[in-house]
């Protein structure tokens, strides 16, 4: 963010982080995970204060599962997946994981100019997963 701040400065641009439910909550086997996210998140709201002189906005995304490669490169087969994503529909209140296009449209929207009055939010999109206790 430091070295693209002029040509962001010059665009009145936007920066818009990919964290995690895990950088707001606290779940067990994912210390070092939530460790970097929380400090993602950190970094997010520093960030929005240092740059908003520029006129430019940083704001953040915090995703719960997600339907993607994530947790198949962390070393799950398949069959450990599937029942992954399984269990997500009972830890997401809304009943199932999200979708790459649940996530990208939260993106596509704080960087747009429709958010330009959002700064150094981190915006949970996960579900309802973030409002439960860790299970």
């Amino acid at each position: 963010m430091r070295a693209a701040a002029p040509q962001l400065a010059a665009r009145k641009g936007s920066v818009v982080n990919v964290s995690s439910v895990n950088g707001l909550r606290s779940f067990p086997g994912v210390l070092a995970y939530a460790s970097a996210k929380s400090a993602l998140d950190q970094l997010t709201r520093c960030a929005a204060l240092e740059l908003a002189p520029l006129g430019v906005r940083v704001n953040a995304v915090n995703p719960g599962v997600t339907v993607t490669n994530l947790h198949r490169r962390s070393g799950m087969d398949e069959a450990q997946y599937a029942a992954f994503l399984e269990r997500s529909k009972t830890t997401h209140p809304l009943g199932r994981p999200g979708q790459p296009a649940d996530v990208a449209e939260m993106i596509l929207f704080l960087a747009s100019d429709r958010a330009g009055w959002m700064t150094g939010e981190t915006i949970p999109i996960d579900g309802g997963r973030h409002l439960t206790c860790a299970r």
